[in-house]
């Protein structure tokens, strides 16, 4: 069943930078409702103003919220079920780039926090008055990551496994509910999210490459996957050839391939 967004009410989180303002500006002209979750209070509410100056009629909320805190995870999904939510965009996510025993253990935390326990949290929260009113999407922002095993950001990328999975699943269970649920799996983006992924013996020239895609695109492809009741949808061309190959391959040509990228970084 394919979802309108035309005057939903959206929950946007990670909605402060990249990807997620992304959603916010361009919901802002259809959406009668949008709660936009974050941690940086400041940068939220720039982005209100902004959105509801070209917007009047639009209502807009902040919810400030870390969700590497479960229990500011667990507050929010209580104060999101009394509000009249039909859609729902996990795109809060961190990383992490470097070898998995140097990590620090507290960010490692947080990308298994933020990127798949919130998430889930959040759905579970949502979902049940999704089903009951028989209208309502989920846009679970992956990852192509989450295809292949990464060795230099493996548990991002395994946290982002989980995602895809997890929408897959919760796809076919509402499939005769009225809900669309979409798993988003950009490549490389040019947002904040690799400057603060990069550890400082990562850091490098930002460089554009075949697979980059703009942040408006990804932003598009995702919600004109929604209107048309897509499962998965890979932004860019060069990224959907690249991951039709990646998927097709033996494990162990993987793991020979795994190995080459190891020896890339380092």
């Amino acid at each position: 069943m394919t979802m309108n967004l035309d005057n939903c009410s959206a929950v946007i989180t990670g909605a402060s930078a990249g990807i997620g303002r992304e959603f916010a500006r361009q919901l802002a002209s259809r959406a009668k409702l949008l709660v936009l979750v974050a941690r940086r209070r400041d940068r939220l509410e720039q982005l209100r103003t902004e959105l509801v100056a070209r917007n009047p009629a639009l209502l807009v909320n902040i919810r400030q919220t870390d969700l590497s805190n479960l229990e500011q995870t667990m507050q929010l999904a209580a104060l999101l079920t009394n509000e009249p939510i039909d859609f729902l965009i996990n795109n809060a996510g961190v990383g992490d780039h470097g070898s998995f025993a140097t990590a620090d253990p507290i960010h490692v935390n947080e990308q298994v926090q933020v990127n798949a326990l919130a998430l889930t949290v959040l759905t579970r929260a949502l979902l049940p008055r999704m089903i009951a009113q028989k209208r309502g999407a989920i846009l679970n922002v992956s990852s192509s990551a989450g295809f292949l095993p990464l060795p230099g950001i493996a548990a991002y990328a395994a946290t982002k496994a989980y995602v895809t999975s997890f929408s897959e699943a919760i796809r076919a269970e509402t499939r005769d509910c009225g809900i669309t649920v979409t798993a988003l799996c950009p490549g490389p983006v040019h947002t904040e999210f690799d400057e603060i992924a990069n550890r400082q013996e990562h850091r490098r020239k930002r460089r554009n490459s075949l697979v980059h895609v703009a942040v408006e695109k990804v932003a598009r492809a995702g919600l004109e996957a929604i209107e048309r009741d897509k499962p998965l949808v890979i932004p860019g061309i060069a990224m959907k050839i690249a991951m039709a190959i990646a998927r097709a391959l033996p494990l162990s040509l993987l793991r020979v391939a795994s190995g080459i990228v190891k020896d890339d970084r380092n």
